[in-house]
């Protein structure tokens, strides 16, 4: 297997029995799916256990995978559908804004690959910023906004992810993006 391997062809391998190509798919999409669920819940552990029902499904769909869309696409389709899931189960009536997310984690895990102690206390500061900035965002910008940073996603398959319109999702995007900017001026 190679490094430079398509998802996509990772996961055909995959469905048709080589669990090698698996670990591969894991270890490069792994840390990308756990922000996304851990920036809308807040919650390490609840984005450990979403994250790993993700892969499972992805596991137990691997013989019905085909690959109309990017991996990626799929991939966050399914923890997308996941995280829904999620909050209509276990929250039913409270907004993704009232779930807050846990900023000390998210500035300890950004200051980690900082060796220099000013190096990391800036790095804390503009983590923090930018979650506090995240949370400003209305809960259907701030969702664009994470997948296609996240996924590295095109308006047009953050559209499908969401069930929203092309233009619509567009809107989203430039309205997060301009809020984003005008809250974050002073890192620039």
């Amino acid at each position: 297997m190679k490094a430079e391997d398509s998802d996509e062809s990772l996961m055909a391998r995959f469905a048709r029995g080589e669990a090698a190509a698996f670990e591969v798919l894991y270890r490069r999409h792994e840390m990308r799916i756990w922000r996304y669920l851990n920036r809308h819940i807040g919650n390490r552990e609840c984005a450990n256990e979403l994250m790993q029902e993700v892969w499972f499904g992805i596991a137990r769909d691997a013989p019905r995978y085909r690959p109309t869309a990017r991996f990626t696409t799929w991939l966050f389709t399914l923890a997308h559908n996941r995280m829904v899931d999620w909050f209509r189960s276990r929250r039913p009536h409270e907004s993704l804004d009232a779930l807050g997310i846990d900023v000390a984690e998210v500035t300890r895990n950004s200051a980690q690959d900082h060796t220099e102690p000013f190096a990391a206390a800036v790095a804390r500061e503009q983590a923090a910023a930018l979650i506090d900035a995240l949370r400003q965002l209305p809960a259907d910008q701030r969702e664009v906004f994470v997948l296609q940073i996240e996924g590295d996603l095109s308006v047009d398959e953050i559209a499908r992810i969401t069930g929203s319109a092309f233009e619509t999702t567009k809107s989203r995007l430039r309205y997060a993006r301009s809020k984003l900017r005008e809250l974050l001026k002073e890192y620039a």
